[in-house]
């Protein structure tokens, strides 16, 4: 295929002819944390990060408590220490090859294995080389060559190796500011999500509770048992084999495919084999509910959206009558804070937590007439409605990113010089 006019084939593909290609280790410098061990570490002195504390982009220091003594620190790692605007990254692990920003706020740091961290040099600029170490390119480049099968793992050798498209200062800071103009535009409907979110439980809090009433509405709420407005006795899951997927088969929700906002969030999709599941498709209103283990009490309400579901077997079926319990009024209920006090003090009088479906029927419920369930339900449903869109625009603001840094990246679109 013929390369169009102002651009040239190079080893990582089409460029514009006045880019140039690089190595990682002429862009920045990087450095390798040491191997310390367990025995090394102390309850104070220096503060010693490692991969759990890499989040979202900065550092969560709550994660750890480790430390070496400041006389360790002086002899032996003071070359070791981080400082401010060092780029981090995870080089072992699941999740390696995360990054994120130290901020003057968290230091003193010194760093332990598995975390590398970079700094630019004269050629490049802090926002572009923060671009480039998060790019698919960087990742695609590593996943070829890195090492380890059940803990995979990469370092300075791998990272000399790693070559990228390379424009002039002037470019680089353009396209640096325009995808850090991206970022922020996710980062506000994070923040607006996140607000939307704290609104509705606080509204659930007090809707749900009787705290706070609809107009038009009056009278006492009466405290009753879940399990006289049950179409059926609690249900447990199917227990069958997990095959991968085929339109032809049924698929599983598990406890893992629910969310901790109750969505149910299927990764990866696993389809059931069983000779007669016919008894365990999900309905729509079904509230399905963890059983046993650390997600115990959590819970999701069957969309028809979603698909045809087989529930599985950690978790318990509940089939609200619709005449006198709203399915989104329960839905509402069981993520309140009276709720998961309940959970708490069922499933934790052994050591293994757990509810099973006759305590489950057992649950106590303050319950207004249907008409004001219905009113809260349709309240809730508004709220969700919004923060349905809201995330709806963020997954949409999140692939444009990652396309515009696609393009922006290989010259593909050009902010400064040539046009095409």
């Amino acid at each position: 295929m013929a390369v169009k006019k102002g651009y040239k084939q190079t080893e990582v593909g089409v460029i514009p002819e006045d880019w140039e290609v690089k190595n990682l280790q002429e862009l920045c410098w990087f450095q390798e944390g040491p191997g310390l061990r367990n025995w090394q570490f102390t309850s104070s002195g220096m503060k010693v990060i490692n991969v759990t504390n890499l989040e979202d982009g900065v550092l969560n220091l709550e994660r750890t408590d480790r430390h070496i003594s400041m006389s360790e620190f002086s002899r032996m790692y003071r070359h070791f220490a981080i400082d401010a605007l060092d780029i981090v990254m995870a080089s072992s692990g699941n999740t390696y090859s995360k990054t994120a920003v130290v901020r003057t706020q968290d230091l003193p740091l010194v760093m332990n294995t598995s975390v590398i961290r970079f700094k630019p040099s004269k050629f490049c600029t802090y926002g572009y080389l923060w671009a480039l170490l998060r790019s698919p390119s960087f990742k695609e480049q590593i996943d070829l060559m890195i090492t380890g099968g059940a803990q995979p793992n990469f370092g300075p050798y791998h990272l000399r190796r790693v070559i990228f498209p390379f424009p002039t200062l002037l470019e680089q800071e353009a396209i640096a500011g325009a995808l850090s103009d991206a970022d922020a535009w996710i980062e506000s409907l994070e923040q607006l999500i996140a607000k939307k979110r704290q609104i509705k439980q606080g509204a659930m809090q007090e809707l749900l509770t009787g705290k706070r009433r609809l107009p038009g509405f009056s009278g006492k709420w009466e405290t009753k048992r879940l399990g006289d407005f049950l179409v059926s006795h609690p249900q447990y899951g199917i227990n069958a084999a997990a095959v991968p997927y085929s339109d032809k088969l049924p698929v599983y929700i598990r406890i893992t495919d629910i969310t901790e906002y109750g969505q149910y969030a299927p990764n990866p999709r696993v389809c059931v084999q069983a000779s007669d599941v016919s008894g365990y498709f999900l309905a729509d209103g079904d509230l399905v509910v963890a059983r046993t283990g650390a997600s115990v009490g959590k819970s999701y309400r069957y969309r028809i959206a979603d698909g045809p579901l087989v529930f599985a077997g950690f978790l318990i079926r509940i089939r609200p009558n619709a005449q006198q319990l709203n399915p989104r009024f329960l839905e509402g209920y069981v993520a309140c804070e009276k709720y998961w006090n309940w959970v708490r003090l069922m499933s934790m009088r052994s050591g293994q937590p757990g509810i099973n479906g006759n305590e489950y029927a057992q649950l106590p419920i303050v319950l207004p007439s249907i008409a004001e369930q219905t009113a809260i339900a349709t309240v809730l449903s508004d709220m969700d409605t919004e923060l349905t869109a809201l995330e709806s625009r963020l997954t949409k603001a999140r692939a444009l990113k990652q396309a515009m840094a696609q393009a922006l990246l290989t010259g593909r679109i050009r902010l400064v010089g040539p046009c095409t």
